[in-house]
Formats: C-alpha cells, sequence, structure tokens
C-alpha cells in the first residue's frame, strides 16, 4: 500500500508540474504585446473560406476577410450548393467591397468523404497564387493575418497553421466551449509547438502550392480530417510545422447539446488519426490527478482536507492567470466542469466512430479500398499461400 500511495502521489505532483509548465509556455505565447514575425517579403496569397449555413456571428467574420492589411491577395468563397443560406449574405458583403478581388465560387469536387474538404478543393483550384491558406468560416481574422502567416513560412517552415480562441461567449455554455477551445487545446497546442513538435490546426491552414501539387491535396483526404492529413504529409516531408496566431473565433450562444456533441467528434477524430496521442487523454485535465491525491494521501495515513484544496488552488491558479493575461473568457465554473467532463469526452471519443458535423453524417472509419489488401487476408490462408511458393526457383 505504501508503494502504490506513493506512486499516485508521485503522479499527481507529475500532473501538476506539466499543468504549470504548460500554463507557462502558453502564457508566453499568447500574450497580447508578444512581439510578431514579420515578413520580409509580402508574397500574394490566395485565401480560400469554405462556407456552410449561418452562425451568429457570420457577417462579422465575412467582413474581416476585407479588413486584412496585406499588400496583395485574392478571396475565394466556396459553398458546396446554391441552395446554401449562406450565399445571400455573402453576396451582400462582397457587394460592400466592391473594389477588391473578391470571388464565389459553388460547387464540389469529390475527393473524399470530407465535405469541407470537397467545398475548399475548387478554391484550391482557381487560385492565382503560390501561396494558399484554407481558413474556416467562422474565424474572426485580424489585420495582421495574413502577415503572420508569410513570416511563419519564410522562418522555414513547411506549413503555417494556428488554433482559435474562443471570445464573445453568451451564457455558460459558450463559456464551457471557451474552456475546451482555450486554456486546454490551445494552450497544449502552444506548449508542445512551443518544445518543437507543432501539429495543424484545420482553422487556419497555410500552404505553398508547390506541397500540394502532384497529389498534395488529395493526400488531405487521407484522414478523415484534413488538418490530422496535413500533419502527417509535413511529417512524412520532415518540413516543420509553425504556429502563428491565435485568432478569434466568435462564440456567441451554446447550447450543452451543441457543446457535447462537438467535444466527441473532435475526441473521435483524434483517435482515429493520431491514437498514440489520445490514449493519454484518459488522464487529462485535474480530475484523475486529483483523485490521485486523495489516494496517495489516504494510503500513506496523511489525509487533509488543507492538501486537497492546496492542490486545487496550484492546478488552476496559473490556468486563470493565462486567461487573464491572454484576454480570454475567465470562468471558474467553466474550468472546474469542462475537467470532470474530459474522461466522459475520451470514453464517448473510444465508444463511436460516427459523428455529424453541419448536417452531414460522418465516419472515421476508412474506406476498405484506402487499406492494405493483406490485412483483408486470413491469416491461415495468407501463410499456406506463402508455403506454396518455392524460394529457389
Amino acid at each position: 500500500m505504501l508503494a502504490l500511495g506513493f506512486a499516485c502521489l508521485i503522479f499527481a505532483i507529475a500532473a501538476l508540474t506539466v499543468q504549470i509548465a504548460s500554463n507557462g509556455l502558453a502564457n508566453y505565447r499568447c500574450r497580447p504585446n508578444r512581439r510578431r514575425i514579420k515578413p520580409d517579403q509580402c508574397p500574394p496569397i490566395t485565401l480560400v473560406r469554405p462556407l456552410c449555413g449561418l452562425e451568429h456571428f457570420t457577417r462579422e467574420t465575412l467582413r474581416s476577410t476585407f479588413t486584412i492589411d496585406y499588400p496583395r491577395y485574392e478571396i475565394l468563397f466556396c459553398v458546396a450548393g446554391d441552395a446554401d443560406p449562406i450565399l445571400p449574405l455573402v453576396r451582400a458583403v462582397m457587394a460592400e467591397h466592391p473594389g477588391r478581388d473578391a470571388r464565389l465560387l459553388i460547387g464540389e469536387d469529390a475527393l473524399g468523404a470530407n465535405p469541407k474538404l470537397n467545398n475548399m478543393a475548387k478554391g484550391y483550384r482557381h487560385s492565382s497564387f503560390e501561396h494558399i491558406v484554407f481558413v474556416d468560416s467562422n474565424v474572426f481574422t485580424p489585420p495582421d493575418y495574413l502577415n503572420q502567416l508569410a513570416g511563419a513560412l519564410q522562418a522555414g517552415a513547411g506549413m503555417a497553421t494556428a488554433p482559435p480562441v474562443g471570445l464573445a461567449p453568451h451564457g455558460f455554455w459558450a463559456e464551457l466551449e471557451c474552456a475546451f477551445l482555450n486554456s486546454y487545446q490551445a494552450r497544449m497546442q502552444y506548449s508542445v509547438d512551443t518544445l518543437g513538435r507543432g501539429f495543424a490546426q484545420g482553422k487556419t491552414l497555410f500552404f505553398r502550392r508547390a506541397d500540394l501539387d502532384h497529389g498534395g491535396l488529395a493526400q488531405l483526404a487521407s484522414e478523415p480530417a484534413e488538418d490530422a492529413a496535413a500533419t502527417k504529409m509535413m511529417q512524412a516531408k520532415r518540413r516543420r510545422i509553425r504556429l502563428v496566431g491565435p485568432f478569434p473565433q466568435l462564440i456567441g450562444p451554446r447550447s450543452a447539446s451543441q457543446v457535447w456533441k462537438r467535444q466527441v467528434r473532435w475526441a473521435r477524430l483524434r483517435r482515429a488519426s493520431f491514437p498514440q496521442f489520445f490514449a493519454p487523454e484518459l488522464l487529462a485535465g485535474a480530475l484523475p490527478p486529483f483523485v490521485a491525491l486523495l489516494a496517495g494521501l489516504h494510503m500513506l495515513g496523511l489525509a487533509s482536507p488543507l492538501a486537497a484544496a492546496a492542490f486545487l488552488a496550484l492546478w488552476y491558479a496559473p490556468e486563470l492567470l493565462l486567461l487573464r493575461v491572454a484576454g480570454w473568457p475567465r470562468s471558474l465554473s467553466a474550468l472546474l466542469l469542462r475537467d470532470m467532463l474530459l474522461p466522459v469526452v475520451f470514453v464517448y471519443g473510444c465508444a463511436g466512430s460516427s459523428f455529424e458535423w453541419h448536417g452531414n453524417r460522418m465516419t472515421t472509419v476508412r474506406p476498405a479500398t484506402t487499406r492494405p489488401r493483406l490485412a483483408r487476408i486470413h491469416p491461415k490462408l495468407l501463410w499456406a499461400r506463402l508455403a506454396s511458393r518455392n524460394p529457389f526457383a
């Protein structure tokens, strides 16, 4: 029991150390007055924005596309069908900026099961420039958006990307979504990037055309999510992925069901594409180390309410400091609920493969045609085939 008690305490202390260190790294990366990389050269850029349906701040995010401070860029709005309710708004916003190089493209290419990739593929085909950024419809693009991306590629990266941070939440459930997005997901992504292990986030994907020509765009359909495929593509090329931003995602109102479904969808996508990194999420959040702390203190005969309170204070103080310094929404009750939900999200992420995205029923299971052929042969049959051959013929 003593050994198990010490093991529980070691785990709790290790988790607390990671919590404090990751918040410190994210604090350094996400402070508003941080010096940004400015490009020496500003190549022309094609900005591809796939759109689907209306959200609470759609007009504001569309308008932000036209207020980017960059010498030369074109805007390609991509909509899958001519019945989408966003079309009148897109045309209205484009009419507000007649001097901008902006086009609306309708239709989709059948690259794979990912409807967003099928929608934005035509933007790649119609792009005029060698540098292309795909940015989601709900990302608010600040004036220095393209300068940050161009500066990141100039610094030697193969791709630049950025996680979103939730702003302007309306109601508690929207604050809970911000708790997942900001001081959990964005914090961990910036911490990992600071240590040189950056990975792509599908809200912003910035490439050179040379990395997408000759089948690169089709490779983005090799995974259920295009950002996971982009990460693996860059890793295969031994090219670094650099994080810029973060850039705002205006949340607005959310329901409990919307937040839950979104978190389960992302969990299932992470499990499908990066199972080795998804597995440790079982221990994410404050709940597992807090339970381990209580168990360890009990086994060692040192149970103390003061120790438990001190642990929670040390756990959440760095996170609240990060939220304050970065200027992100702060809700301690949302942070507590998020950490209680994280193990449940993990279980549901493992329990199924299907999810819904903008009304499209999708799955993380790859089509059988993409699997290796030998994987469908029964082991006994495979052995019989190999044994029947004469290796000396």
